[in-house]
């Protein structure tokens, strides 16, 4: 494992930047990608991924990244942000992403470039890389989630509810009690159901259990956006879409049953010790399984890539690839 010198200031993020470029990608099929790049348009590449999924990209995303150093490219997956059509679950599936990722990197004209994402961006991320290993020349990861049924059944049946027992009060609320037994099941009839209002009413507690969970501070520092029904619906929608699909992988387990593709890549991972969301036993499950990769383990940390102890590790990882 990596660590600062205990005495060492925190990094802090670089500085707001506008894109230099943007536009929309078109797809085999019905789905147009928003991608935007950031940055120096000669420096080193970098992908950002964003989590969910159905998460979107916001400006805070650009700000880890030397903009002197990296050119910074960041799109909406399937779905969700500025990408259309909003909230569609056609062909929206892990391998699609990955398909849209490679399109994306031959339509900018870049050979390699560092992959960076946090959440299930982390697992969009590795399975990337997997399929495409000679395309990424670096690895910056941050939350581990490595989409097992045991994780599902932590964060949406039975774990994390210990933690935030006033939080999963109110995700359970819109539903029965009859339907609590598969609460992922239950929320996906009424988000793929026809009626809007409650469609709207549970994708707004199912994304506000995720925004209430996120930092150590608890359900106070929920960031807004989580309870805004525009960005809910898309976020609910396809988050549930893939985790009762098992993320569209093969078998249980695909991402660590395949490491040896990608153990010959620089890694960088921060991971929150007190992360609810993605706990640090997958993360932990990962080290083991690639230790070669760089692993903090930020000690005063919950999943929220905001959290200062994130940003520092994060800041750094990146600054570490720029040199690779």
């Amino acid at each position: 494992m990596a660590f600062p010198a205990p005495d060492a200031p925190r990094r802090e993020l670089y500085p707001e930047i506008e894109p230099f470029a943007h536009g929309m990608m078109p797809t085999e099929g019905e789905h147009q990608i928003y991608y935007e790049e950031c940055g120096n348009p000669q420096g080193t590449p970098v992908l950002v991924v964003h989590g969910g999924p159905g998460g979107a990209v916001n400006p805070g995303m650009r700000r880890y990244f030397d903009p002197a150093k990296y050119r910074i490219v960041l799109f909406d997956q399937r779905g969700c942000g500025n990408s259309t059509p909003n909230a569609s679950l056609d062909e929206n599936t892990t391998w699609r992403l990955i398909e849209d990722m490679e399109r994306l990197r031959e339509r900018l004209g870049i050979d390699r470039w560092v992959v960076f994402g946090g959440s299930w961006g982390s697992t969009l991320s590795m399975a990337y890389a997997i399929k495409h290993p000679d395309r990424v020349g670096a690895l910056i990861l941050r939350g581990i989630f490595l989409l097992t049924r045991h994780e599902l059944r932590w964060f949406y049946q039975e774990g994390a509810s210990n933690i935030f027992p006033d939080a999963w009060e109110r995700f359970v609320e819109p539903i029965p009690e009859a339907e609590r037994g598969d609460l992922m099941a239950a929320y996906y009839k009424r988000l793929t159901g026809d009626d809007r209002a409650e469609r709207e009413r549970c994708a707004v507690a199912w994304s506000s259990w995720e925004g209430e969970t996120v930092s150590v501070e608890g359900p106070d520092a929920r960031p807004d956006k989580f309870a805004e029904p525009d960005f809910a619906v898309a976020f609910a929608r396809i988050e549930n879409w893939y985790f009762t699909n098992n993320g569209f992988f093969p078998e249980e387990g695909w991402l660590l049953n395949n490491l040896d593709k990608i153990r010959h890549i620089p890694c960088w991972i921060a991971q929150g010790r007190f992360d609810v969301v993605t706990p640090l036993s997958s993360c932990w499950a990962l080290h083991r399984a690639w230790p070669e990769a760089k692993l903090e383990i930020v000690k005063d940390a919950g999943h929220a890539s905001s959290e200062p102890g994130i940003i520092d590790s994060l800041v750094r990882g990146t600054d570490w690839a720029a040199t690779l």
